[in-house]
């Protein structure tokens, strides 16, 4: 115990953390400034060490098992808040800068993302049972940051068609269009633009179960016959487009496979096309991907620091022609997603078990700490080939049918 005492000491300084060995003893961590006060119970001693070794994979799996849980009110949301409101504490220690040593230097291996290897690390998450899915997201099933005009009265459903319908007017595709979408997830973007727009679209997924979803939605919408999905390695996608459109699939890609993502997107463009590429991001410098996400929720996933996306933009040499930065839409889509969760979390244990729960209640909670009080926001960058395929003023967004 004295090891993970000595860290707990050095990392709870704001708020409270009521720590109940396995012995039953209780342990008092911070007190110097403002924060919530959480309970958490340990109940195997063997934990002692392996969370003052390595606290953000060992807690998480501790919680998944079982063995630390929170009592008197406190929940796994409190405790990433109070976890949120430290976490500069736990860099400083001696151990983690050692073990985020080891992060950075093992970091180009875990997110190498090979053809072959990219698909089995999307579909280790998105290939899920789609009624898991149902039970969070919004009607149309979007699986990214939502658009907040109103944090306070916006329906997670209204954000998720305001998202839609601002990228849909950057992209300002019209009749006879053809656009290329990365990453299509369950299809509402693509049916989106095609509806709206009147565009053809490709979309490409390497995901089987959210293609056979898409293509069944895409039929129900009437627009099968504008919209075709196909399950394809963006690094295989051939042809030229008036547009291309990725959300929510930079992630995925790796830190050693930026020049490719973007290349690919710059060769799948016509000489006048536009790109609308939609990520998170990170505001500090390159890091690594937290043990627990990397492990069991987005393997192989990356969410890259501003400066290596625009130094592959550079080497790719793609103009910039707009770039915007959402910061607390993220947190505000989270939110609306672990509260849903939660109000449905006895049918989420009867597709799947407790443990399953247990790790996505921890997943859903840390995320959205981290687009609160961490490093983490979502940009949205407007690419091209030639320096006046982008309107040249962003007013073009506003006057495009797609925004209405």
């Amino acid at each position: 115990m004295r090891l993970l005492s000595n860290l707990l000491e050095k990392f709870i300084r704001n708020g409270v953390l009521l720590l109940i060995d396995a012995d039953g003893a209780v342990h008092r961590f911070g007190g110097q400034g403002p924060g919530p006060t959480v309970t958490l119970r340990i109940r195997d001693r063997r934990l002692y060490t392996r969370l003052a070794l390595n606290p953000e994979l060992a807690a998480a799996e501790a919680y998944m098992d079982g063995t630390l849980d929170f009592e008197d009110g406190s929940d796994v949301a409190a405790f990433m808040y109070l976890f949120s409101i430290n976490r500069g504490g736990l860099a400083s220690a001696a151990s983690q800068r050692l073990l985020r040593k080891v992060w950075a230097w093992l970091r180009r291996w875990h997110q190498a993302n090979r053809l072959g290897t990219a698909a089995l690390n999307a579909r280790h998450h998105y290939d899920l049972n789609t009624d898991l899915y149902r039970l969070f997201l919004d009607d149309g099933l979007n699986y990214s940051c939502a658009f907040f005009a109103n944090p306070e009265t916006d329906t997670l459903e209204q954000a998720q068609a305001a998202k839609l319908r601002r990228i849909a007017a950057k992209l300002d595709a019209r009749p006879g269009m053809t656009v290329a979408e990365i990453g299509s997830g369950w299809g509402s973007l693509a049916i989106h633009i095609a509806e709206t727009s009147g565009a053809r679209v490709v979309a490409i997924n390497v995901s089987p179960e959210q293609i056979r979803i898409a293509r069944e939605r895409a039929a129900e919408a009437g627009v099968a016959g504008l919209v075709e999905f196909r399950e394809l390695d963006y690094r295989l996608l051939e042809g030229r487009f008036d547009r291309v459109v990725s959300v929510g699939m930079m992630e995925h890609v790796g830190i050693g496979n930026f020049d490719a993502y973007f290349g690919t997107i710059r060769d799948l463009l016509t000489d006048d096309g536009f790109a609308m590429v939609h990520c998170i991001g990170r505001m500090t410098p390159p890091g690594t991907t937290g043990p627990f996400i990397r492990k069991y929720i987005f393997p192989g996933g990356y969410v890259p620091a501003l400066s290596e996306v625009f130094a592959a933009t550079e080497r790719t040499r793609l103009w910039v022609a707009d770039m915007e930065v959402l910061r607390l839409h993220y947190f505000h889509t989270l939110k609306h997603w672990r509260l849903r969760f939660a109000a449905s979390r006895g049918q989420a244990k009867a597709l799947y078990d407790e443990r399953f729960c247990r790790m996505w209640e921890w997943y859903l909670a840390a995320v959205e700490v981290g687009f609160l009080n961490g490093s983490n926001m979502v940009f949205q960058l407007l690419l091209s080939r030639r320096i006046d395929a982008v309107p040249i003023v962003r007013d073009y967004m506003l006057d495009s049918p797609a925004a209405q």
